[in-house]
């Protein structure tokens, strides 16, 4: 499968934890003002920075630094597939916004293999996507390895035109279904999709290694209209 198709059914399964948004917003220590999914910052050179992070540039360790300590990192997969190694925080506060972020590390096929013979045990999450425990000396050295993606699921929904208030129009708005719609952004690296019937998600990329995001979309089109 796909990575884009691959993240996307692994947060859905995500969701099946609720949490919510506090009352007041705000979270100790926590500028509400900062680190805000809409404040991505381009390089011009095809690299991209958004929560302090630098997707296909910082490491799992970066990310503990910046997000906090509280990340579960392990091999995540479909049947019948090698699966991403990915870090993952139920609860993050980016800004005023309470999310769950996932972040995928940059591993080849044969290196998660390895890592899968290696892995102390395996369990089904829900539906049948297994989660896979990495062998310690293994979870020692992901820290030095490179995050290719980051997702972001808000505990608050956002609707399309909430999105675009935040965002500004897309560069291509792709409908895949009644119920679900791309937002497509790549001189920044975004893709926000909208669920009317569930959470969305926004998935971040560096701007260069946008068509990551894009092509696997292709075959699930139904109709598109440009942004402008």
């Amino acid at each position: 499968m796909k990575f884009a198709l691959s993240l996307i059914a692994f947060v859905l399964v995500a969701l099946i934890v609720p949490f919510f948004l506090p009352a007041t917003g705000k979270v100790e220590g926590v500028d509400p003002n900062s680190n805000l999914p809409w404040q991505i910052e381009t390089d011009g050179q095809g690299g991209s920075r958004v929560f302090g992070l630098q997707p296909g540039g910082s490491t799992l360790a970066d990310v503990r630094r910046q997000l906090g300590n509280e990340i579960e990192v392990a091999i995540v997969a479909e049947p019948n597939e090698v699966g991403m190694l990915e870090g993952y925080y139920a609860q993050v506060s980016l800004g005023f916004v309470m999310a769950k972020v996932i972040v995928t590390v940059d591993l080849p096929a044969d290196a998660i293999s390895a890592m899968r013979e290696r892995a102390l045990k395996a369990k089904h999450m829900e539906s049948t996507t297994r989660k896979i425990t990495l062998h310690p000396d293994d979870l020692a050295s992901a820290g030095s390895m490179r995050i290719k993606a980051i997702s972001v699921v808000p505990t608050i929904n956002l609707d399309e035109a909430t999105i675009v208030q935040r965002f500004g129009q897309p560069d291509e708005r792709l409908v895949v279904s009644e119920k679900r719609v791309h937002l497509l952004y790549p001189q920044r690296g975004l893709d926000v999709v909208v669920d009317t019937d569930g959470k969305e998600l926004l998935q971040y990329v560096a701007p260069r290694d946008f068509a990551s995001l894009r092509e696997p979309l292709r075959s699930l089109e139904v109709g598109k209209t440009a942004g402008q």
